[in-house]
């Protein structure tokens, strides 16, 4: 399905947690509703102004009964501080959605979901397409110190488990500590690229397949410049036209 690009208002823009926020806007296509990990060009700058990228951010949640679209976002750059400027009844241009998400529909037996930090933007919108596919994951994330959004993910979930580098909440240490992939048929992961390979290394020794959601620096977002191509068992890919979500064998070898 072809991205498009629209002229989207501001509906609501809270902080969630230190440098995270919440980002709702309205989308008016839903003839272009977007799935769990697919992302969109965001931008609220002037063509001619820096940065000259618009900034790829992935879909936190969509309702298709309200046509509210939500961004889940860290703010760490000149990109994501002007959208953090932005306030209710703003405007920001839209292109997408965009990418090859995960497939909430195919998914079978007993399942993991598994995120890292912001990692976890992407997972709410697909607990919510495996719960309406009538499935209920177990989740396990990952944080420094403080978690955060995590009570939106515990109705549509089976059990939640929580690891923090600090031991401030749940299991001190990384979230592979507490994952067993030999527990389920199928691992869906998305966070920092050491913990997704960690992870898929896991799921690889136990027979369990994984399927992972890259980040790369993006530039087009619709797989033209190359900008974001990743290497694969099958030669380089865009991680933007082919992926995001990519087997872990695929891109990572195990």
């Amino acid at each position: 399905m072809p991205a498009t690009a629209c002229e989207v208002k501001v509906l609501a823009h809270t902080t969630v947690a230190p440098n995270i926020r919440l980002l709702a806007v309205a989308w008016p296509r839903a003839d272009k509703a977007p799935h769990a990990g697919q992302f969109f060009m965001l931008r609220c700058w002037p063509d001619t102004a820096a940065p000259l990228l618009s900034r790829p951010i992935s879909v936190h949640s969509w309702d298709a009964a309200t046509g509210t679209l939500e961004f889940l976002y860290e703010v760490r750059g000149q990109g994501t501080r002007l959208l953090a400027a932005l306030l209710p009844g703003d405007t920001l241009l839209l292109t997408g959605p965009s990418g090859n998400g995960f497939d909430a529909a195919a998914a079978e037996g007993k399942i993991a979901v598994v995120g890292g930090g912001i990692g976890t933007a992407p997972l709410y919108q697909l607990v919510k397409e495996l719960a309406a596919a009538g499935k209920k994951p177990d989740l396990y994330t990952g944080f420094r110190d403080e978690p955060y959004g995590l009570e939106r993910f515990s109705p549509l979930c089976g059990r939640v488990h929580v690891a923090t580098d600090s031991g401030k909440v749940g299991y001190h240490g990384l979230v592979t500590g507490i994952l067993h992939p030999e527990e389920y048929d199928l691992v869906l992961c998305c966070g920092p690229e050491p913990m997704m390979k960690a992870v898929a290394a896991k799921c690889g020794a136990a027979g369990v397949k994984c399927l992972v959601s890259l980040e790369k620096k993006m530039a087009c977002g619709v797989g033209a410049c190359l900008g974001c191509t990743c290497h694969t068992t099958e030669g380089a890919k865009s991680v933007c036209k082919h992926g995001p979500v990519f087997d872990s064998k695929e891109v990572f070898g195990q």
